[in-house]
């Protein structure tokens, strides 16, 4: 017999990452086998009704993030931390690159105690990994509201390849997920 559409549906998770530019991000994981849709957005702030422009001035308090559904039989959650540890700095504190500000904060929200129990353990590794220094300043948070963002943002690197700061900034992280994840990559 086969699955119905509702219960595969219901078979999917959520996680919801937080790694500088929301562009990046999308770009790197929405590749990944097992994802199923990428949504740039705002989470981690104090304002109901969060745009670009209050975002990036910084006074809102929210980060930009992404919001992915994935299917944890094809991707694990960890797994999924995993790229998301290779594609940004979590040792600088509300910054990527030359995106500065709090809305560049490097963020786990999670959607369950099981994520925050595996956002932690990966924490430690990549810690370990490093050493005594630098120290990873990624907050581990409850999922707070999410905010989808305006659709210009949605599949941006897709639609702007050419850009500059797709090309400087996405494109070299997108390069490096394909190469260090290749068997992980949609065909």
């Amino acid at each position: 017999m086969a699955e119905s559409a509702s219960t595969i549906q219901s078979s999917l998770e959520q996680a919801t990452l937080a790694g500088g530019c929301f562009w990046c991000v999308e770009a790197a994981l929405e590749m990944i086998k097992g994802v199923q849709s990428v949504v740039s957005g705002y989470a981690g702030g104090s304002d109901e009704h969060p745009t670009y422009e209050s975002v990036c001035r910084g006074r809102t308090g929210h980060a930009e993030v992404v919001q992915i559904t994935f299917d944890p039989t094809v991707i694990s959650y960890r797994d999924l931390l995993a790229v998301f540890f290779s594609i940004h700095d979590p040792t600088t504190l509300n910054r990527q690159g030359a995106d500065v500000g709090t809305q560049y904060r490097s963020a786990i929200y999670y959607h369950s105690e099981e994520q925050k129990r595996f956002a932690q353990e990966m924490i430690a590794e990549v810690q370990a990994s490093l050493g005594e220094s630098p120290r990873i300043v990624t907050e581990v948070t409850a999922l707070p509201p999410f905010y989808r963002a305006e659709d210009y943002h949605q599949g941006y690197f897709r639609q702007h390849p050419e850009q500059g700061y797709c090309q400087a900034v996405i494109s070299p992280k997108v390069a490096k997920v394909r190469k260090h994840f290749a068997g992980r990559l949609k065909s």
